[in-house]
């Protein structure tokens, strides 16, 4: 390439590397889940981005490799559902080869991740899986959803996970109050046995559809009192700066859990995300507004160094910190959809 083939860390007006991709893919789901693609907004009616608008896998990885020059390290595939957009393996490949990338993982609801699929997956160069589950109730979680999935399926799809390789395997729990809170302590106990890492989210209020309230939030310290109370916890440190859950290790040897609390525990101060939607649009932070359009970059004809430098000079004028100054004001005013640029 064109770019320092150094990899040299940028940082922003904050200090905060550029050391994290999420890769948007497609902004297509098979789910409705309440809290991201309410079916009030995304109904039948509603227009997702047409093919020609979608970055190519070959456009993607043209970024991915100038984003690696700047210092990135890891790359997350996110959706919508990732595993919608046909022959993802072939993006993973191409990723994989990528000098300088040294984590390439996935997040995805599990609907899609058979087990002849995962090992596509891990035989491509995708290293580990994330796998969204509100519940292990069938109801609650089919109602959360909102398109019937059985919680089976998804369980199948974490095995397949796991018996492939695509490990470790993380569970995210979003926890919304007076939905599926009853719900912490079963998933807390389940995944305590079965080998993967439960991390539960508290209730953010990206995008503006899914009708956020602050009441709705199931706090971090909730959430420590209700599983700390069936078995003890203590603090875990970070495995890499710019984590985003906090680790607590149960005292009896049996794993962990993580939580991310955007809401009552910032931790905008790490933040070493970027996110590119499915369209090309780079956004510094997860509540952003407005995207920069590194699509058009990319198909104007302009060299790699000049798309380089495109996203330097946006990521140096970064200073993004919206949980930390997050009012009831704020809460309200537009912003990008989660399921356009993958949580």
């Amino acid at each position: 390439m064109a770019v320092d083939e150094a990899g040299t860390s940028t940082t922003d007006l904050l200090g905060r590397s550029l050391r994290d991709l999420r890769i948007s893919v497609t902004d297509r789901c098979n789910f409705r889940c309440r809290y991201c693609m309410p079916k009030e907004v995304f109904g039948a009616a509603y227009q997702f981005l047409p093919r020609a608008e979608i970055l190519t896998f070959e456009e993607i990885t043209k970024v991915a490799q100038v984003f690696a020059a700047l210092g990135t390290r890891k790359l997350r595939l996110t959706g919508g559902e990732p595993l919608v957009r046909r022959d993802l393996e072939q993006l993973v490949s191409a990723l994989a080869a990528i000098p300088g990338i040294e984590d390439i993982a996935m997040t995805t609801n599990g609907s899609l991740l058979t087990a002849a699929k995962a090992q596509a997956l891990k035989t491509a160069g995708l290293g580990r899986v994330t796998v969204s589950l509100d519940s292990l109730d069938d109801q609650v979680f089919k109602s959360m959803n909102d398109v019937g999935f059985p919680v089976a399926r998804v369980l199948a799809a974490i095995t397949a996970a796991q018996q492939t390789g695509l490990t470790p395997v993380k569970v995210n729990m979003v926890v919304k109050r007076g939905i599926n809170q009853a719900s912490i302590v079963p998933m807390a106990a389940h995944f305590r046995e079965a080998g993967a890492t439960l991390r539960f989210i508290e209730y953010m209020d990206v995008g503006n559809s899914n009708g956020w309230q602050l009441t709705d939030v199931v706090s971090a310290k909730e959430i420590l009192e209700l599983v700390g109370a069936q078995w003890p916890l203590e603090p875990a440190a970070p495995t890499r700066p710019g984590e985003v859950a906090r680790r607590y290790r149960y005292l009896d040897g049996k794993g962990e859990i993580g939580i991310i609390a955007s809401v009552t525990q910032p931790f905008c101060g790490g933040c070493t995300r970027a996110r590119l939607s499915a369209e090309g649009r780079l956004y510094t932070c997860l509540f952003g507004r407005h995207g920069h359009d590194l699509r058009r970059v990319l198909r104007d004809g302009s060299s790699d160094s000049d798309l380089a430098a495109f996203v330097r000079s946006i990521w140096e004028q970064r200073s993004d910190r919206y949980s930390e100054l997050r009012t009831a004001q704020t809460t309200m005013s537009p912003k990008v959809e989660m399921s356009h640029i993958g949580g």
